[in-house]
């Protein structure tokens, strides 16, 4: 009997451990940056004393204030784009018959599966070649494209689950074909929508790789000024983790607020 209780237990206490230990890995660079954002030295990683002032700094620091304010521009307008364009392939690829269907998704889940790498030396490659001037244009049509497919893979499950008389009865009630998208499919799947633009949101501003191989020498978000700054040897403000703390913490904001905004949703349905 104990061995049958052993048995039953090792296998939950490994997954417990596991999980633990998975939390740790992920956890732990947030929790570094988090002691960074409120340390008082500025140089190295030796604590002297808590202090909120690289906050107050991030607001007052010249040299980040175009890095910030791009990334946030580019970020707001690609999602914005990417949110109405994936939305509109969804509501198109989800109409077609089962095996188009599948293949447009494949042709979908490229940019998602293709390394960050692979797809910014393309997109350089491609602005080169239509003698495109690397700047905020290409940033945003970069964006754009590696955007689009996660807005279509939150939107479409949404409609799988829509029942498809809904729209033809919207069109028996006097809605035009136009008129009857909004005011039947995209109430119903709104959620999914919202799901998409959180998650290209979340990708835009968190991008590196694909924005240093299209943003060229001149325009540059957070990510390549840091990155600039620390290849040529130069300190930066610890501001810069004051930053990433925000961003943080909005991020898991919006993600509560959309999630109990489902919940509730959910539950008066």
């Amino acid at each position: 009997m104990m061995k049958k209780t052993l048995k039953r237990k090792i296998p939950k206490l490994i997954g417990l451990l596991l999980t633990i230990f998975s939390f740790i890995i992920i956890f732990t660079p947030i929790l570094v940056i988090i002691v960074l954002s409120v340390n008082a030295s500025t140089k190295g990683y030796s604590w002297e004393g808590f202090t909120l002032k690289w906050y107050v700094e991030l607001f007052q620091n010249d040299v980040m204030k175009e890095p910030i304010i791009n990334t946030l521009v580019i970020a707001f307008s690609s999602t914005i784009i990417a949110t109405v364009l994936g939305t509109i392939f969804a509501i198109g690829i989800n109409a077609l018959e089962k095996k188009k269907r599948v293949q447009m998704m494949v042709i979908n889940n490229v940019p998602v599966v293709n390394p960050d790498i692979v797809t910014g030396i393309s997109l350089m490659i491609v602005f080169s070649l239509l003698s495109f001037t690397l700047g905020y244009y290409t940033v945003l049509i970069a964006h754009v494209f590696f955007s689009i497919p996660y807005v279509v893979l939150s939107v479409m499950p949404r409609l799988k689950k829509l029942d498809p008389n809904l729209y033809e009865a919207g069109l028996d009630l006097g809605c035009s074909r136009i008129s009857g998208i909004f005011r039947v499919i995209i109430p119903n799947i709104s959620t999914g929508i919202l799901s998409g633009a959180l998650m290209a949101f979340t990708m835009s501003i968190d991008d590196f790789i694909i924005t240093y191989f299209t943003s060229g020498a001149e325009y540059m978000n957070v990510s390549t000024w840091l990155y600039a700054t620390l290849s040529r040897g130069r300190s930066f403000t610890p501001a810069a983790y004051a930053y990433n703390i925000i961003i943080f913490a909005v991020t898991i904001a919006i993600i509560l607020f959309v999630n109990l905004k489902r919940d509730r949703k959910e539950k008066t349905v």
